[in-house]
């Protein structure tokens, strides 16, 4: 099994002639991602060869569910129309949204995040900035290259995109369920917690890899819930261990106040509730493996 995605997922791309788009959905076409069509308003009612597959563009995510089944959106929108873009995806109820893009400002993605709630919840979010959500073998939503691992037992939720790489490339070995990176951007749908939850659920996902970063404290969050609902083994880095302080990181949810938001406090609060904790992403990895030899 895997989370969120799998190989029956119908997926549309919004942004699909772009050229992101089309890099894109070229890669998950040839990652056996069965894509459905696009979207783009301007060129409704047209067709675009990608990857040899004929594909058409519809004008509304609604019009391209009701007429290919479609589940996933993938979105490559530019920053200032990806707005718009995740709330036709939430009136449409498309299941599950992969925002992909990068710079969408803050109180945008408050007022989407806020619409899918407003709706019921309907409409799961993935990101915004992020790599998006790999099920190896079965799928790929976003641009997390597919032949870094192949599938298997570990369940990976990321906050980092080039952390997310790195991780699946180091445990290939052992296969991955699905890998999610969940974005680093202050607001973001879905979070660590919902990817622990899920990954707990599946019977397929034997241990679960946490990567997180300093600033705010979606960690601590997630040791909590760790210590209180899951009975898998999980191991854990945080990015910054090496961060000066005051300095400002790539990430705009990476904002640490006071000795809140640290790696060290993060560490501290997730091998508190049982998580092992790597220094380096490579140490972290090395955990996993005693971990998945034992099993």
């Amino acid at each position: 099994m895997s989370i969120f995605l799998n190989e029956n997922s119908k997926v549309i791309v919004q942004g699909l002639t772009g050229s992101e788009g089309t890099k894109h959905a070229t890669k998950m076409l040839a990652a056996g991602t069965n894509i459905v069509g696009g979207v783009n308003a301007r060129k409704a009612g047209t067709a675009v060869s990608i990857g040899g597959k004929e594909l058409t563009v519809f004008g509304t995510v609604e019009e391209a569910m009701k007429e290919t089944g479609a589940d996933v959106s993938v979105i490559f929108v530019p920053p200032k129309f990806a707005k718009d873009a995740v709330i036709e995806a939430i009136d449409a109820a498309i299941p599950l949204a992969v925002v992909i893009t990068e710079g969408i400002p803050v109180h945008d993605s408050a007022y989407f995040w806020a619409h899918a709630v407003a709706k019921g919840n309907k409409t799961r979010i993935i990101g915004p900035n992020c790599p998006g959500i790999i099920s190896p073998g079965k799928s790929n939503a976003g641009i997390i290259p597919a032949d870094i691992a192949g599938p298997g037992k570990i369940g990976l939720v990321s906050k980092s995109g080039t952390l997310t790489y790195q991780m699946m490339f180091e445990l290939k070995e052992f296969g991955f369920s699905t890998a999610i990176g969940i974005g680093g951007d202050p607001i973001i749908g879905t979070t660590h917690i919902d990817a622990l939850e899920a990954f707990e659920a599946d019977p397929d996902t034997a241990a679960i890899v946490m990567i997180g970063e300093i600033g705010g404290d979606a960690e601590e969050r997630a040791a909590a819930y760790i210590k209180e609902n899951v009975t898998k083994p999980v191991v854990g880095y945080v990015a910054g261990f090496t961060a000066p302080e005051g300095k400002t990181m790539g990430h705009a949810g990476a904002i640490v106040s006071g000795s809140a938001g640290t790696a060290a406090a993060k560490k501290e609060a997730l091998e508190a509730a049982g998580v092992k904790v790597g220094k380096t992403p490579s140490e972290t990895a090395a955990l996993m493996k005693e971990i998945m030899a034992s099993l």
